[in-house]
């Protein structure tokens, strides 16, 4: 199944004639908050602070590893960072004030900037563990993500719509995706769901050392999931040994900052970013699911008004 997601936004010629640079405040510190080193919110982090360094005047980035998603938007409240990368369920969840999810109250300073690619939900288990679906996981070792992160909040919801809890698993480690890697290495995990974009660096070095098994997730569960999953294909290839296609679930992930950033500032970062897309996909192949034209699709909270004005500007808010 072809998604809108994977087309990589080409430049019109409109926004070729905008300014390369963009004014912004004077020091205008702009914490990124991302991700696990092993994961893909981390290398684009450090690509965008590159990129607003040398495009955002007087800007002073600085890049964050995290737990990701939840994580980020509880300090995004806080006024703890400026851009933050997030799950669109976990923004969700935070906008509404899902205690459950990791958000005791509703977190209303948070603001969109821009939908980015999506996150495939993306179940590895080691040959050896005899793990070939759903169903197999049941009295198996599998991690989960760090607790109430983006992905661990996936694994639920999945495991759910599969009439599963992890209650049917044998045991439930809660780590970030390099650990998790590890201990299937040492054989003491059966596998690993971990939510990110394509290629993911820990899944990489995971298919390099032994081999393993890409754990489909049927469309039937993807569709009992329902919003914010969508269904996808894992294309064979992706990982060392997986010879075929893979149906599994994905989610739009979201860039956000909050109400406090100024118009201007929120404005540069957004149309620098976009500007910038080939910097991007040299940092990470997910970056070519980012699209312009989809900036705005699922947003679930408010745009900054500086985020909007680029959008307006570039055609995609009419």
């Amino acid at each position: 199944m072809r998604s809108p997601f994977r087309h990589a936004f080409v430049a019109t010629a409109a926004l070729a004639m905008m300014a390369a640079t963009v004014p912004a405040k004077a020091q205008d510190f702009i914490g990124i908050l991302t991700g696990g080193t092993s994961g893909v919110y981390y290398p684009l982090g450090v690509a965008i602070s590159n990129i607003y360094t040398q495009d955002i005047e007087g800007s002073r980035p600085s890049v964050q590893s995290t737990k990701a998603s939840v994580e980020n938007l509880n300090l995004l409240q806080q006024g703890r960072g400026e851009l933050a990368f997030t799950l669109g369920d976990s923004l969700a969840m935070a906008w509404a004030g899902n205690a459950e999810a990791g958000f005791p109250r509703k977190l209303d300073k948070l603001r969109g900037l821009t939908a980015i690619y999506p996150n495939y939900v993306q179940i590895v288990a080691s040959k050896d563990s005899g793990i070939t679906s759903l169903e197999d996981l049941k009295g198996k070792r599998l991690s989960v993500g760090a607790p109430k992160s983006g992905t661990e909040l996936n694994a639920r919801a999945i495991l759910a719509a599969a009439g599963m809890s992890y209650d049917d698993l044998g045991k439930v480690e809660y780590l970030p995706f390099a650990e998790s890697v590890e201990l299937i290495k040492n054989r003491q995990l059966d596998a690993t769901l971990q939510s990110a974009g394509l290629g993911v660096a820990s899944i990489r070095d995971l298919a390099t050392s032994v081999p393993i098994t890409v754990v489909p997730i049927p469309a039937a569960v993807v569709e009992a999931a329902g919003a914010p999953f969508v269904k996808q294909t894992i294309p064979a290839g992706t990982y060392d040994g997986q010879t075929e296609d893979v149906e599994t679930a994905a989610v739009l992930n979201y860039l956000v900052t909050h109400e406090g950033v100024s118009d201007d500032l929120a404005y540069a970062m957004t149309k620098t970013l976009f500007e910038n897309l080939d910097k991007l996909v040299a940092a990470h192949a997910a970056a070519k699911g980012i699209s312009l034209e989809n900036a705005t699709v699922g947003m679930p909270v408010p745009l900054h008004p500086g985020a909007e004005r680029y959008l307006k500007e570039a055609g995609v808010i009419k």
